[in-house]
């Protein structure tokens, strides 16, 4: 009998989804070995992409609502997915970086306010328990754009409601918690999030993030010193693991709406049911678009290859290019398909480039 085969790689970012990067291996593989028994499992780290697999994975449905986008004079249409009365969401399809052109990339007028516009969609749906990854973020406002939705009061000394965007922090002069919407009291929101950044100082979200985009250095103190502003009025530190996280949504998750942050990888594996799959699979294929010795710390691909090598299967990780620091007790083979080639070029050939290394990988081999 063939022995099983499961592919689970993470996007390739730039090139291609988890899905096109499992089938051009999957070609690769078949081209080899014509009857060889592959299974496809589409996943994501918690970020872009995560809401679409888990709803898949469950069989959800997809609903797509206009909302605010990162630019609050720009309407968006923001998909998520719902299964029975969990929502599954992505804040990047209410307040993407890539929803907005490079030059009008600024965090200090970008909005979270159509993530709260999206989970209030939800809640008139009778959603009740959210899932919501938290990678791909244009804003640094601190989720204030989110709360406001979902009728959290932030006010300046005048009595009204602060500006959109991080700069709308500097205006804070108090927080009325009284008028948030009382269906968030029954609510649960579990964040997938593989940052540990806190909210300020060197090591946070000002700092480490706004510069991708689009803050300069001094923008970036301007906004450190406004959301430890806001901190002071809230009653908190911003101290714990993931507050940094999207620009503070981290923060104002954990604090306002009483969140519980996890590593996006494990959130994936644990309801997609994906350990499941490779506990009985012979071959375990993953990768990403760069394998160095950040992915062994516990990234999505180290991870799907650890629960392989703990059920037996030989593990085989495929990446667009590999740095130091990958260690044989994680991968039993690893391969790359840029060696040799400019960046820009296996970017653009990725799928082609994969299936001919997958093929070359299993040309002969006993499967």
């Amino acid at each position: 009998m063939n022995k099983r085969i499961v592919i689970a790689t993470d996007s390739f970012k730039g090139s291609l989804t988890s899905y096109e990067a499992g089938v051009a291996i999957s070609e690769g593989i078949l081209k080899a070995v014509p009857d060889a028994r592959i299974l496809i499992y589409e996943v994501a780290d918690g970020g872009e992409g995560t809401s679409a697999v888990m709803t898949k994975a469950v069989n959800g449905t997809v609903h797509t609502v206009e909302v605010t986008g990162p630019l609050p004079s720009v309407k968006v249409n923001a998909s998520y997915g719902i299964k029975g009365t969990t929502a599954i969401m992505d804040i990047a399809s209410a307040c993407g970086l890539t929803l907005i052109e490079p030059s009008s990339r600024n965090p200090l007028h970008t909005t979270t306010y159509g993530v709260g516009q999206m989970i209030t969609d939800a809640l008139d749906k009778g959603c009740r328990e959210f899932i919501i990854g938290l990678g791909g973020s244009s804003t640094n406002d601190c989720g204030a754009g989110m709360l406001q939705a979902l009728g959290l009061r932030l006010t300046d000394d005048e009595g009204l409601d602060i500006r959109p965007g991080a700069i709308g922090l500097s205006d804070i002069h108090s927080i009325d918690k009284s008028s948030m919407d009382p269906r968030i009291r029954e609510c649960t929101f579990t964040i997938a999030c593989d940052v540990t950044n806190p909210l300020t100082g060197i090591n946070g979200c000002s700092m480490v993030f706004a510069p991708q985009k689009g803050a300069d250095r001094s923008d970036c103190l301007k906004m450190d010193q406004w959301i430890d502003g806001f901190l002071k009025i809230a009653g908190d530190e911003g101290l714990v693991p993931g507050d940094g996280a999207a620009g503070g949504l981290g923060f104002a998750f954990r604090f306002f709406l009483n969140g519980k942050t996890v590593p996006g990888a494990d959130l994936i594996i644990d309801r997609t049911g994906l350990g499941e799959v490779i506990h009985d699979s012979d071959y375990v294929i993953t990768g990403e678009g760069r394998l160095d010795e950040q992915t062994i710390m516990g990234k999505l691909p180290s991870k799907i290859a650890l629960l392989g090598r703990k059920s037996g299967a030989r593990v085989i990780a495929f990446a667009g290019c590999t740095g130091e620091g990958l260690s044989d007790t994680v991968f039993d083979e690893v391969y790359s398909i840029s060696k040799g080639i400019p960046q820009e070029e296996s970017m653009r050939n990725a799928a082609a480039l994969l299936t001919q290394k997958a093929y070359e990988v299993f040309n002969g081999r006993s499967v």
